[in-house]
């Protein structure tokens, strides 16, 4: 039985990190922990940031992106969590209801993401414990209320899991597992409670967010019964959403790239999950003959320049008018191209082809993901 425990140990934890496989006592928490809970609950499969730790050499020379970011999570050592058990910016503007407190509390999630990717890269165990408190607080604080633009940054919360989980104690470990499991089973069963075709928020930028949290925590967790139901919704969503031509539903109900954007950079997220699993979702056709690579080749000539936008004009959502009259940036004249940087850096990863948009639109990608994905796609 111990032979079979470390075998299983072995295989589930070699693609991570050195920092994660290296310590001694690991196999035998590993082992521990599968009597305690089911395997796949407490250890993290995904894998999202294929970057390996770097090396001292390494960090002395590292790009100083990640070294921007490794120094803005060591200002942030002493930090303490904010978790909420409730949160709510959908629909509000700065000031509105509890859009003030629920924006600083969701800056946790990202300073969560942040310092998982410092220790990967350094190594340094102040920030394993920086995440480990951070993710106990929210897991054993927030209820999910199941609203995905409230929710959609808990993919920081996710990755950080992910990143972290072998080399997290226990009682975190699980809790945690136990909380991302929770979140993707009930926007999965908020969705297959819906009746078809999927309409209004269902079918819009909205549903692309619940696919992206459903498909980064069933591949995280690597629980098949979500893996399966994260492909299906995956496919059902790009047949509702994109069109053959690549235009998004979301374009003709917001007339805004601003909304094509914030549409496909769940869904590229998702099938970046995805492909840690071998998955390529990226040219996956829905029964339309739609994909999401259609939707990014669509956005592409906006990205390079070649054609303009006004947004926001014919756009049928009162908000966006709320929004372009409190004078939001943004939210009136000419689509800003630059916005789209993140988008496209993370499609870069997907396929090498969008390499170049990436590069166009910003010499150097954003700090996270140059720690996380520092290589181009194969």
């Amino acid at each position: 039985m111990v032979r079979k425990v470390q075998t299983m140990t072995k295989h589930r934890t070699q693609t991570l990190s050195n920092k994660q496989t290296g310590a001694s006592l690991a196999p035998l928490l590993l082992a521990c922990a599968v009597l305690a809970a089911p395997f796949a609950a407490a250890h993290a499969a995904m894998n999202f940031c294929a970057a390996p730790a770097l090396q001292t050499s390494e960090r002395t020379n590292a790009d100083p992106g990640v070294q921007a970011l490794v120094k803005s999570v060591q200002a942030r050592l002493n930090d303490q969590p904010k978790p909420l058990e409730r949160l709510h910016v959908e629909g509000t503007l700065p000031h509105e209801g509890i859009y003030d407190q629920s924006a600083e509390a969701l800056n946790d999630l990202e300073l969560m993401r942040n310092a998982s990717l410092a220790w990967r890269a350094t190594s340094d165990d102040r920030y394993l414990k920086l995440v480990d408190r951070f993710l106990y607080a929210w897991a054993t604080t927030y209820q999910p209320s199941f609203n995905p633009i409230d929710e959609t940054r808990f993919e920081g919360m996710i990755l950080a899991y992910d990143l972290t989980a072998s080399a997290l104690p226990v009682k975190t470990r699980n809790v945690t597992a136990a909380f991302i499991a929770k979140l993707a089973n009930g926007y999965v069963a908020q969705i297959d409670a819906q009746p078809r075709p999927l309409t209004g928020t269902f079918r819009n930028n909205w549903q692309s967010h619940r696919v992206k949290l459903i498909a980064m925590s069933a591949f995280t967790l690597d629980d098949r019964n979500l893996i399966n139901a994260a492909q299906r919704l995956f496919i059902e969503h790009i047949g509702d959403n994109i069109a053959p031509d690549g235009s998004t539903f979301d374009f003709t109900e917001r007339d805004a790239l601003h909304y094509v954007t914030y549409d496909l950079q769940p869904l590229v997220t998702a099938a970046l999950a995805a492909r840690r699993h071998n998955r390529n979702w990226l040219p996956e056709r829905a029964a339309n003959g739609a994909s999401l690579a259609d939707a990014l080749n669509w956005l592409t000539p906006y990205a390079l320049g070649t054609r303009t936008h006004d947004e926001f004009v014919h756009s049928s959502v009162p908000f966006d008018a709320k929004r372009r009259e409190a004078g939001l940036p943004g939210y009136s004249g000419e689509w800003e191209p630059k916005s789209a940087t993140e988008l496209f850096y993370l499609a870069a990863r997907l396929n090498g082809r969008y390499t170049p948009v990436a590069l166009r639109l910003s010499p150097t990608p954003p700090a996270w993901l140059a720690v996380c994905l520092p290589l181009p796609a194969r």
